[in-house]
């Protein structure tokens, strides 16, 4: 786990820029994921709005079964399209997703979005090489020669750093280690110079050791390649370390959203002040870890007003009413709540 920056430990010189007034490379706007299921239909994902700037990364955070993976998934119109209803507006370096044919989307995926996955092992033909893939890939998308693109693979894989990359090329996916398996789904997913990565957990699998060298690793590429980049994890430390920006979602909504400084220094949803207090580390050490009290609520039947009122310690009436809108609590950052004027909450 990684460690969580204070507004203290946050240089001036290092506080990240927020998509405001920059060029947006993504517009997502009123996004709603629905999905059919015998006998009813789970509202995944409710009215999301996020904007990405070119070479920005945003993280989405939150817990399991939130919305965070099915939002990244709509960006690459990876839904199972018989049993999704989708609407709302994407928008990708200038094109509309939702609108496009399958031809389009198989152009789109990969030059210009690309995703890594959970399951880095579940990313490759078990029965071909690593390399062989890799540059199969890059034939089909940039029509260059299969020695062309195992050239290109051999780049990727030195790239990412991973040790005697040419004889790497020959492996087969278990001939790798998760943390080398992981660095290869990087490479594939880097090997057409997409504008956008889409990361969804990559690191969950992986331990401590490993899951820092990935990160760093992941920033590092942004950097270098001028990505915009977004993350999704329900895990704090690892939003502070790799973001310029948080959007925290919950029950499908955005729930809060601002700058790493904003979001993790000064939380003003009572969800990111409850991932917050609960999350471990040394300082609780023979302590009893604060936990947010009952469950999300059940998407199939959402309850009216704000989803996370019945785990709320400030909820009052009206929270479960009507459903908060975004407002700012401060320059860059909003939040989801009926109760950011009151003193006593600050």
């Amino acid at each position: 786990m990684m460690p969580i920056a204070t507004p203290e430990t946050l240089a001036e010189d290092e506080a990240p820029v927020a998509a405001t007034g920059a060029e947006s490379l993504v517009e997502v706007r009123d996004l709603k994921v629905h999905f059919r299921t015998p006998g009813r239909q789970v509202q995944a994902v409710n009215g999301v709005d996020l904007s990405l700037a070119r070479g920005e990364v945003l993280t989405i955070l939150g817990e399991s079964g939130s919305g965070k993976s099915v939002t990244l998934r709509s960006l690459m119109r990876l839904l199972p399209e018989q049993r999704t209803l989708l609407s709302g507006r994407v928008r990708v370096a200038g094109e509309d997703i939702l609108a496009m044919s399958r031809g389009e989307l198989s152009r789109y995926r990969g030059s210009i979005a690309s995703m890594i996955f959970q399951e880095p092992m579940l990313a490759f033909d078990p029965v071909f090489r690593i390399g062989d893939q890799i540059a199969e890939t890059v034939r089909r998308h940039e029509g260059v020669s299969h020695a062309e693109g195992l050239a290109r693979a051999l780049e990727l894989f030195e790239l990412v750093r991973i040790p005697s990359a040419k004889r790497r090329l020959s492996n087969y996916p278990h001939e790798l280690s998760g943390g080398m398996s992981q660095r290869a789904m990087i490479a594939l997913a880097l090997s057409c110079r997409p504008r956008l990565l889409l990361a969804d957990e990559p690191t969950t699998a992986l331990d401590a050791t490993v899951q820092i060298q990935i990160l760093l690793l992941l920033r590092d590429l942004q950097r270098e390649l001028g990505m915009s980049v977004i993350f999704v994890t329900h895990d704090m430390g690892v939003a502070n370390e790799i973001s310029d920006r948080i959007a925290v979602m919950y029950a499908g909504r955005v729930v809060e959203t601002g700058t790493v400084d904003a979001v993790i220094g000064r939380p003003r949803h009572p969800y990111t002040l409850g991932l917050m207090q609960s999350r471990a580390s040394g300082e609780l050490r023979g302590r009893r870890l604060s936990a947010i009290p009952g469950s999300p609520p059940d998407m199939a039947s959402p309850p009216p007003g704000c989803a996370f009122a019945a785990r709320c310690p400030r909820a009052v009436e009206a929270c479960r009413e009507a459903v908060p809108e975004l407002r700012s609590p401060g320059e860059q950052h909003l939040a989801a709540c009926f109760r950011l004027d009151n003193a006593e909450d600050r």
